[in-house]
């Protein structure tokens, strides 16, 4: 042991660190061939890029940058109240949504306490949750799906926080009206339900109504992202939705300036931009069509997705990832999630989807 770990908290050095999606330019170096030859469907980004709007405002303040950010966000808040119609002190921006699954765990997980998450959901709740000492209860699924029920029986009264990610990621499932609201009228009030909906702006049907648990001001927090459907996963930036008393509590860990001056220009502007979250649904929802009609024709097991991704079982995970790599094409190995007979692939352009398809029909 080094002079310095001795003194680092045992929950830390326990924790494994959260890996991303392999970057283009990495997998490029390995295989020694041209990063514009290989396309990267493994981190559910958007495949049109930045939102219009977005870009158009980058350019304009560009000349800026040597500006602090506004430390309170008054623009972004103000856009977002009148966008989601609440008032501005029902939100917190973070770097990222993630970073607001961060003022959570520092502020209500510690030893002794415990976070109730589904078995397939978002790794970063069961690091987040080991980080700080707590238990990371996670629930055995329902297929591939939440199973809010079950969730429900494992609370105890250690438990703080349950993690609620719908549309799900990994699995793409998702939960309704009826098994939420069903879950809502028993959960403990002192327990945080963190609905994380990342992907709740391309979610291809209507999605559940969380918002009306804040409005009547339980102990919710609904968290959102700029990365999906703006195109804007780069900037960092997402924001959460809670009552005034909880968003202050949160605001206690906030470091100042944590949403960058571009983001927050960039992410106010895209608010404008339903055009282009029009547009970015309608290709995934082509795109999921397309990978589907090509999973049902070659007998291939997949998961409906109500978000801009796909689970396919494809027998060796592991091996059908080495695969389709070498032919420069990145997608996501299930492995670390318990899933090993599974990828997971983002919907891309049309170019992309047939490309994935191509290489994925010669290898099964």
């Amino acid at each position: 042991m080094s002079s310095i770990e001795k003194y680092v908290d045992p929950s830390i050095l326990k924790c494994m660190p959260y890996q991303p999606g392999k970057p283009i330019e990495e997998t490029a170096r390995e295989l020694g061939i041209d990063p514009a030859s290989i396309i990267k469907m493994a981190s559910n980004e958007c495949p049109l890029g930045p939102a219009p709007r977005a870009l158009k405002a980058m350019r304009k303040y560009l000349r800026e940058m040597q500006l602090y950010p506004d430390g309170g966000a008054y623009y972004l808040k103000k856009k977002l109240s009148e966008k989601i119609k609440l008032p501005e002190n029902n939100f917190i921006l973070g770097n990222g949504s993630n970073e607001i699954l961060e003022f959570i765990s520092l502020c209500l997980l510690k030893p002794g306490a415990s976070a109730v998450m589904s078995q397939y959901a978002f790794v970063v709740y069961k690091i987040l949750a080991s980080m700080h000492g707590a238990e990371a209860v996670e629930v055995p699924a329902d297929g591939l799906g939440h199973n809010l029920m079950a969730m429900l029986k494992a609370i105890k009264p250690g438990t703080r926080v349950v993690y609620i990610c719908n549309p799900n990621n990994p699995t793409g499932t998702m939960v309704g009206n009826r098994q939420i609201n069903a879950f809502m009228k028993k959960v403990p009030d002192d327990v945080l339900v963190v609905f994380d909906e990342a992907y709740v702006e391309i979610c291809p049907v209507k999605a559940p109504d969380t918002l009306k648990y804040v409005r009547e001001g339980r102990n919710v927090i609904v968290l959102r992202t700029f990365s999906k459907a703006y195109g804007l996963a780069g900037l960092r930036v997402g924001y959460g939705i809670a009552k005034p008393e909880l968003i202050n509590i949160l605001e206690k860990v906030r470091q100042p300036f944590n949403v960058n001056r571009m983001a927050q220009l960039a992410a106010t502007a895209a608010l404008s931009d339903v055009g282009f979250v029009r547009k970015s649904k309608k290709l995934y929802k082509e795109g999921a069509r397309k990978i589907a009609d090509f999973c049902n024709k070659r007998k291939i097991a997949y998961e409906p997705t109500f978000t801009n991704f796909m689970l396919i079982k494809v027998g060796d995970g592991a091996s059908v990832f080495k695969k389709l790599e070498k032919k420069g094409v990145i997608v996501r190995p299930m492995g670390p999630y318990g899933l090993n007979e599974w990828i997971r692939v983002s919907l891309g352009t049309e170019e992309e989807n047939l490309r994935f398809i191509n290489e994925l029909g010669k290898i099964l």
